[in-house]
């Protein structure tokens, strides 16, 4: 059984590819042990998607490659 963390108390950070101009902005937490939470930094209230960190490094890899 997978559980989902308590984010209530996560420090978010905006990822280093975000603009000044406020659009399009992933957040991500530290501090979480092999997850990776991401949320949108538009809707900090809204829900939170929640990666290993593996599958995290994969798509920033294939983003960084330009696979995506």
């Amino acid at each position: 059984m997978t559980t989902t963390p308590d984010l209530s108390a996560a420090a978010w950070r905006k990822a280093s590819y975000s603009n000044g101009d406020g659009g399009e902005c992933v957040e991500i937490a530290d501090g979480f042990p092999g997850l990776v939470p991401v949320r949108d930094s538009k809707a900090p209230d809204g829900p939170a998607l929640v990666f290993t960190a593996a599958h995290w490094a994969s798509f920033v890899g294939a983003f960084r490659s330009g696979t995506l």
